[in-house]
């Protein structure tokens, strides 16, 4: 059997940084927003017992790529023995700070998981992923999200529809070097989920990114001239909303050739879980 499933990107609207834990990971509150657009990944399952990666894009090593390493985790942890071929087109760029080697890897685990008839629940699907990166679960459950600890636990938000503009410069950000960067803010202090603004608000990270990465900071300020502009995750990516989708579209038209950028509308669901809806694949997202 054959499938053919999204990895959507997302951004944070916002990112606050609330302190440092003593294994050495931050604890933080951030609102992420799904878009409608990112990788698309095809799935073919067979009895070879093999999980074979075709990706001319990323140059990852196929057995250090994300999507291997969620294939190889689910089948150790449902006690499967079949194997895929699995053919990734790559969009997202990588260390934007949208979420694509995440992403990539939600989507795998939710097809394999339905390929390899595993029947494991969507908490089962997340606490695999959880293992493997902190953004995974959220690509998992499937919704744009309020989230706390080091990403992990969700809250479902409903956000006004947007568009978005997404700019991506030419490089690539070190995010253990951000986080672990002296003069990162990390007490901010915590909001309750009552106090939630689904507006775009500070991302704590930005300040030292664009310090040691100026290509960021100087996109940021080109984009901040056409619309309020925010740098997602660690960057190296910076959006800004749009009200309607021809505005993003006329500006996205005269976004600098160094620079990558493609427009987007942020969404509540995922379009991995709309997909799998239309496939009658939902079974794999009953609760435990």
């Amino acid at each position: 059997m054959k499938l053919t499933l999204p990895a959507p990107a997302k951004i944070n609207l916002w990112l606050h940084i609330t302190g440092r834990r003593s294994d050495g990971y931050h604890n933080l509150q951030t609102l992420f927003q799904l878009l409608d657009w990112g990788d698309q990944i095809s799935f073919e399952a067979n009895q070879s017992g093999q999980i074979e990666l075709h990706d001319s894009a990323t140059g990852v090593h196929s057995q250090e790529n994300l999507i291997v390493r969620a294939a190889q985790k689910l089948r150790a942890h449902a006690g499967c023995a079949a194997g895929c071929q699995i053919s990734l087109t790559k969009q997202i760029p990588m260390g934007g700070g949208l979420g694509g080697g995440s992403s990539d890897a939600a989507t795998t685990l939710l097809a394999l998981n339905a390929l390899w008839q595993c029947g494991l629940s969507t908490p089962q699907l997340s606490e695999i992923g959880a293992q493997l990166g902190a953004d995974i679960p959220l690509f998992v459950e499937g919704y744009s999200a309020f989230a706390e600890g080091i990403g992990e636990q969700l809250t479902p938000v409903n956000i006004p529809r947007r568009w978005y503009l997404v700019v991506t410069p030419d490089c690539h950000v070190d995010t253990g070097q951000i986080f672990s960067h002296p003069q990162l803010t990390r007490d901010s202090a915590a909001i309750k989920i009552r106090a939630l603004s689904t507006a775009l608000g500070r991302n704590d990270c930005q300040a030292v990114v664009e310090q040691h990465y100026p290509k960021v900071a100087n996109a940021r300020h080109w984009l901040n001239s056409y619309s309020p502009a925010l740098m997602t995750g660690t960057g190296a990516s910076v959006f800004a909303a749009f009200e309607d989708k021809i505005a993003a579209q006329q500006v996205a038209a005269i976004v600098p050739k160094a620079w990558r950028a493609f427009v987007a509308q942020g969404v509540d669901e995922s379009p991995l879980h709309s997909a799998m809806r239309n496939n009658k694949l939902l079974g794999c997202r009953q609760e435990a």
